[in-house]
């Protein structure tokens, strides 16, 4: 018995998403149809290596436990709690079936450079943010390593509700999302379907011994969790990452139905808050991407690529 309904299928299905197994999907993002066209690639391939036309946006369930604001996807859409969790193995050969009939379509267009187009039939590097809580999954340090049997790189975005998962957890690059300096911040930004607060600390001081790279990434919102970046300097302190990502809140997808394009700050508002955590945390501005309005922050001012 599959958890996604018919109609939330067709909602899906309307804005690019295909199903990988009964409770798992993948989307081509904006910087895919970039890279295929060489026409550049997101912020991950400037800070860490990643080429955008080789990566797979997916995640292991669309359940998630917020309901962010700014986030882009449709959260008000309901989604059941799988009754039985596919294997990880059988996520991967789904997600690498899907991706390449996603990228299929690119070797009809005039723009498209073949050689990548090539490429992206063997995806390099996993992104398992799509959508929806991937700490959810009970199998998530099995999904990742069979990722990892394929010679691919992992990069897990987890928004830390979940500690006791987030301590198994050694993918390439593990993400924490940290939307908020204090509860109440937390409680407006983030809608948790449960005040899991001191979770999220305990995830950061669980990231602090990981043993793999680590990145705190915060996404600022105007007039709702853009304030008291030495908060957010304590709390980033108890995970003492590798990389600080601060991006601005885009005016996308479903969050246009939530707040409105004022709530985006400018890449100026996103690099002046960022040097006041920098400052109050002791870390220093690495690089940074105007076009996407993100800042990163790393312990001696560099980034290290992975590939």
């Amino acid at each position: 018995m599959t958890p996604i309904s018919n109609t939330t299928r067709e909602i899906l299905k309307k804005h690019g998403y295909h199903l990988a197994g009964t409770h798992g999907a993948v989307k081509t993002c904006l910087w895919l149809n970039k890279s295929m066209r060489n026409d550049g690639g997101c912020y991950k391939s400037k800070f860490y290596g990643m080429k955008s036309h080789r990566c797979i946006q997916m995640t292991p369930t669309l359940v998630c436990n917020h309901r962010c604001l700014h986030c882009w996807r449709a959260v008000e859409v309901p989604v059941d709690v799988p009754d039985q969790w596919d294997l990880p193995e059988d996520i991967v050969k789904s997600c690498l079936i899907e991706q390449r009939r996603l990228v299929s379509g690119y070797g009809g267009s005039e723009f498209t450079d073949m050689t990548r187009w090539k490429e992206a039939f063997e995806p390099k590097h996993a992104a398992i943010s799509l959508a929806g809580e991937p700490t959810l999954y009970p199998y998530l340090p099995e999904l990742i390593e069979e990722f990892h049997k394929k010679g691919m790189t992992t990069f897990v975005v987890t928004n830390g509700t979940n500690p006791e998962m987030v301590g198994k957890l050694k993918p390439t690059q593990l993400y924490m999302s940290l939307n908020a300096p204090d509860r109440e911040t937390y409680l407006k930004a983030c809608a948790p379907l449960a005040d899991t607060w001191e979770n999220i600390k305990q995830s950061l001081e669980i990231m602090k011994g990981s043993g793999t790279r680590t990145a705190v990434r915060i996404t600022l919102t105007k007039s709702v969790n853009m304030n008291a970046p030495e908060g957010y300097a304590h709390l980033i302190g108890l995970a003492e990452p590798d990389y600080v990502e601060l991006k601005a809140y885009m005016h996308l997808g479903f969050s246009r139905n939530r707040l409105t394009r004022d709530s985006m700050p400018s890449h100026e508002e996103v690099l002046d808050f960022s040097k006041q955590v920098a400052k109050a945390l002791d870390y220093s501005i690495a690089d940074g991407s105007e076009k996407s309005r993100v800042v990163l922050l790393s312990k001696d001012g560099r980034k290290h690529m992975i590939l």
